[in-house]
């Protein structure tokens, strides 16, 4: 599998649409993602001193960060909009390889920063609520 450019790592949310169609959030320079899982334990006195999980179960969660520059686009504003009012919002990960990750999303931070004679910055986090699917 070739290299994928960082840049092509895209975070978009939705219209709100309940078919959603999808908008960039502009300026965004880092993005991550985190796919959690909290795994059930179910070792016993049979296992032989090595821990078992049971294949299934548990809780999974997928964390998205990003900072860039904010540019006061449409996508942008929605999402400070979905932070200052608590609501889930549709969100969009998609890749250069083509693959995307789809699911509802709160943001659970939204932090602007900015310098005299600079530009003004901004970080966020989502959490995942509901199934994320794997298109």
């Amino acid at each position: 599998m070739p290299a994928e450019k960082g840049s092509a790592f895209l975070l978009k949310v939705g219209d709100g649409a309940p078919q959603p169609a999808y908008q960039t959030v502009a300026g965004l320079r880092t993005t991550q993602l985190s796919i959690n899982g909290d795994p059930v334990v179910i070792t016993h006195k049979g296992s032989g001193g090595w821990r078992e999980l049971l294949s299934g179960a548990g809780v999974r969660s997928v964390s998205v960060s990003g900072a860039g520059v904010f540019t006061g686009s449409t996508a942008e504003t929605r999402l400070k909009a979905g932070a200052l009012s608590g609501v889930l919002d549709d969100y969009e990960l998609s890749f250069e390889s083509g693959e995307r990750l789809r699911g509802r999303f709160l943001v659970t931070r939204l932090d602007y920063a900015g310098d005299f004679n600079g530009e003004r910055t901004y970080t966020l986090a989502l959490e995942s609520s509901g199934a994320v699917q794997s298109l």
